[in-house]
């Protein structure tokens, strides 16, 4: 009797591990029957044809469990998703605040900026599709929070207008050049530019909008750059850009300035203000090439609502203007003024660009390509390009900035991309970023 009972008593766990056993080889046989399944699901030739597929259509890879393996995007892939558009070139990196303006040099090898950091950032711009760039430094003065930048002198030295408590300043600064690319690392160590001119509270305690220079080749002009600071009340201001003599006042007595523009042979300074007209003053060269005067000499009539931006063409000879009335005009000012001639308009175009709700915007900054083809153009965080002759809409970039678009600048001659040369527009934002875009083409016909 005992010894049956041990014969139960062992049968009972041997019957359960039999038991357990043959539990698992069922699920583990129909495991197997899934996981071939599984592969008898994807087709030879579509895992043979993965390799030369986009990385975004390949069957994706998977870990021991059966779930997708995540792989963390290369630097390039992450600057690759960022270029929204297709005239998106570089973005220049480095600034920490909002950037308030920029400027080319006259040889289109550096690109300025002012920052509300405080600090002038020289790029120096040997190829606009460069992974890197050199960058120059230069702080202002403490408490000066910078509103615009403009060349003076070619690209030796810059004017920058900085805004403090007790009014608005300029300060220039000399030798600002960035060292070239592969050049001597050392360069990077020397000291400072210094400040070579400064006037305090030149426009009292109003801030300046934006700054414009140009070289006066008009007339007996000895070829030396002028600068205007045009304030946000009423008065614009002509300056010696490397002396830093004040030169002369004009008023455009329109309740504020919106902006203003110098011509590039330094001959005529327009201001788009609170009314539809543009006054344009001419100024006028001694014998010695000094500044004798600056007179009014026309007046841009047309418009029906106060003019938010304008540029001058390459040539001098005329000038685009935008309005809030939602019209774009083209100017001719190369008349005979002095036996009353007036300005003519050569072209009325619509502003082609609307928000949500049908509503034209207002372009409120505005500059023209240097072979005078391409209107370059803003709104908001919108850039777009314009044909300067029909004003056809070339293409537009929607949120070309992640946020307003405070300045836009051509490059004065071609830049190298990628070895081959083009025109290109830099932009700035309350994003922090510089932008580089091409020139869009223009069909002939």
């Amino acid at each position: 009797m005992a010894a049956v009972q041990v014969a139960y008593a062992l049968s009972v766990p041997l019957l359960s591990v039999l038991l357990g056993g043959a539990v698992a080889l069922v699920f583990l046989a129909g495991y197997l029957r899934r996981k071939r399944a599984d592969i008898a699901h994807v087709p030879p030739s579509a895992v043979a044809a993965a390799p030369d597929l986009p990385k975004q259509v390949r069957p994706a890879a998977q870990n021991k469990k059966g779930r997708p393996q995540h792989h963390h995007a290369s630097a390039a892939d992450k600057e690759a998703a960022k270029k929204h558009h297709r005239l998106d070139l570089n973005t220049l990196r480095g600034h920490t605040d909002c950037v308030t303006a920029l400027d080319f040099s006259s040889d289109a090898c550096n690109l300025a900026t002012v920052c509300a950091d405080g600090v002038v950032r020289v790029f120096r711009i040997d190829d606009a599709s460069s992974k890197s760039f050199k960058i120059l430094k230069i702080n202002l003065p403490a408490g000066a929070h910078p509103t615009a930048i403009a060349y003076s002198e070619g690209s030796s030295s810059v004017v920058v207008a900085a805004q403090a408590l007790l009014g608005s300043s300029l300060y220039m600064y000399a030798d600002v050049g960035a060292p070239p690319t592969g050049g001597n690392k050392q360069q990077g160590k020397l000291s400072p530019p210094e400040i070579k001119w400064d006037h305090k509270k030149i426009h009292g305690k109003e801030s300046v909008l934006n700054l414009a220079a140009a070289r006066a080749t008009h007339g007996t002009g000895d070829g030396s750059t002028i600068v205007i600071s045009c304030s946000e009340a009423t008065d614009i201001k002509i300056w010696h850009g490397k002396s830093g003599k004040e030169l002369g006042t004009v008023d455009t007595n329109q309740l504020k300035n919106n902006m203003a523009d110098i011509s590039p042979n330094g001959r005529f300074i327009a201001a788009a203000a609170f009314t539809a007209d543009v006054k344009v003053w001419e100024i006028v060269y001694s014998k010695d090439s000094s500044v004798k005067e600056v007179n009014r000499v026309m007046q841009l009539k047309g418009h029906k609502s106060a003019v938010t931006s304008l540029c001058f063409t390459p040539d001098s000879e005329k000038i685009i203007t935008a309005s809030k009335d939602g019209t774009i005009r083209v100017w001719n000012i190369n008349v005979r003024y002095h036996l009353d001639e007036d300005p003519k308009t050569l072209r009325v175009l619509p502003v082609p660009l609307h928000d949500s709700k049908g509503s034209t915007c207002l372009y409120e900054h505005m500059g023209i390509s240097p072979d005078g083809i391409v209107l370059a153009v803003t709104s908001g965080s919108t850039l777009q390009w314009l044909c300067a002759e029909t004003g056809v809409v070339l293409d537009t970039a929607e949120k070309a900035h992640e946020g307003a678009i405070s300045g836009i600048a051509w490059a004065p001659r071609t830049i190298p991309n990628g070895g081959a040369p083009a025109f290109v527009l830099a932009s700035c934002g309350d994003d922090k970023k510089v932008k580089l875009w091409l020139a869009p083409e223009v069909s002939s016909t």
